[in-house]
């Protein structure tokens, strides 16, 4: 045997590794590998919650007391036959909100600023009054249903009362908390409109005759569908939700750092679209499916039962019968939840487009005293709900008419969200795909056409 050979073998010997550590080895590393896998689905819903974001809670407030109360309305007249427009919206819906976010992301401005940068004041100023008057009525609604929701627990509290004590708790959600703790409280406050999925799967629905209803479209014509057609687009395709939508994906930049516009044009990336998409879609898809089962809910309750029109909110709690004496609890936690989601976003959106009209100083991330002007509104737009139902104006029928206003007035502001996301100079390599704004053209015709036939039926 040579040195050389002998080396070696005892270079092998002092690093070999005995049979029963290398077995227990062998197991460690399988159990780690199962540990892993059985972890990764955990990890990868965890990865997703995170990604949400404004696309989520947009999604959620569209879903508010005003959009409840018409979707009730819809399902408790027609039954099932109006429930396919819950699968109808859905890509125009998210469509138009991928859009506001990338205009907001690319242009590091809000949709009122952008609006102010490439057209005329007086354009600006009108497309403003439009939104602060449909937000007026529609916070007026919200907070007269989410008071006569609460009277239903609580009779002896007055009415009036209720709306100033709703008024201020969600005046104190934006005012007195940081925008992040606030947009985590809002995105938990979704879960409380799960309550309309467990009805629809316990009244014994025929899901067939759903599937059908909801797969091919159908329409009486009649004057007073007309008129429900244009609130349930309204109420989908909101304008409140362009104007926070484009101002709170400039939030989420700011507080990331990006504090000039420069800073976040800047920092635009592939990637920022890609989980802005994920946001808004999967948004919009929660709002779309809880459409959907509110219609199923209130066919296989309401309409079932020969309640065929909602009148006032004891009635609409009845969509939750099945609940028993827990009824009336879901309906008023549902119409409050989603009230005190919805209120300080329709307040906010307004606040977001008068103070980049006028050049204020705004956004959630400062404090009271840093933008009084911006805040200012917000208190203004609630002073003007809290008079609103000092008039004593029925909830449920103000609910459905603030749903129309925004069917007549969304196309007028949709027509410049349509413009700048398809102008290149503005948008640069995330300007709109032709066939993406073909759909933000029809979304217009359509809802266009809805909000001309709903002020007709007025006067036939």
């Amino acid at each position: 045997m040579t040195e050389s050979h002998g080396f070696e073998k005892g270079f092998e010997k002092a690093f070999e590794v005995p049979a029963e550590a290398l077995e227990r080895g062998i197991e460690f590393a399988e159990k780690e590998e199962k540990t892993l896998i059985s972890k990764k689905p955990f990890r990868l819903a965890e990865e997703y919650w995170d990604t949400l974001g404004p696309g989520l809670t947009t999604g959620a407030a569209d879903d508010d007391p005003s959009g409840i109360a018409t979707y009730s309305q819809a399902g408790a007249r027609y039954g099932l036959q109006l429930i396919w427009f819950s699968l109808f919206t859905y890509p125009f819906m998210a469509t138009v909100q991928e859009m506001c976010a990338r205009i907001g992301i690319v242009s590091g401005q809000g949709l009122a600023a952008n609006i102010r940068r490439h057209y005329a004041a007086r354009t600006l100023y009108v497309v403003t009054l439009l939104l602060f008057f449909a937000n007026a009525l529609n916070i007026a609604a919200d907070l007269g249903a989410m008071s006569a929701a609460t009277r239903l627990l609580l009779p002896d509290m007055g009415f009036e009362l209720l709306v100033i004590v709703f008024a201020l708790l969600s005046l104190g959600l934006q005012i007195f908390t940081t925008y992040a703790r606030y947009a985590k409280y809002l995105k938990y406050l979704t879960l409380a409109l799960l309550s309309y999925v467990a009805v629809a799967f316990s009244v014994g629905l025929d899901w067939g005759d759903v599937l059908r209803h909801t797969l091919v479209p159908s329409m009486t014509f009649s004057k007073e569908q007309i008129f429900l057609i244009c609130g349930i687009l309204g109420t989908t395709i909101s304008p409140y939700l362009f104007f926070w939508q484009t101002s709170q994906e400039v939030e989420e930049r700011i507080l990331k750092g990006e504090s000039t516009v420069e800073e976040r044009r800047a920092q635009v990336s592939s990637q920022t679209i890609r989980r802005m998409r994920t946001d808004v879609w999967s948004g919009m898809l929660f709002s779309n499916l809880i459409t959907f089962f509110i219609f199923a809910a209130t066919a296989g309750t309401l309409y079932a039962h020969g309640i065929t029109n909602i009148a006032t909110a004891d009635q609409a709690a009845l969509a939750l019968k099945p609940f028993g004496e827990f009824a009336f609890l879901l309906f008023a936690a549902g119409i409050v939840g989603t009230g005190l989601l919805a209120v300080p976003v329709l307040a906010g959106s307004t606040a977001y487009a008068l103070s980049e009209s006028f050049g204020w100083k705004n956004g959630l991330y400062h404090k009271l005293n840093q933008a009084y002007a911006f805040y200012g509104v917000i208190i203004i737009s609630m002073l003007i709900g809290i008079a609103a139902n000092f008039a004593h104006f029925d909830p449920i029928q103000m609910l459905v008419y603030a749903a129309v206003a925004n069917g007549v007035i969304a196309p007028v502001i949709l027509f410049f969200v349509v413009r700048l996301s398809s102008n290149a100079h503005i948008m640069g390599e995330y300007v709109n795909r032709p066939f993406v704004s073909k759909l933000g053209w029809m979304t217009i015709g359509f809802m266009a056409l809805s909000g001309i036939a709903a002020v007709a039926t007025m006067f036939m």
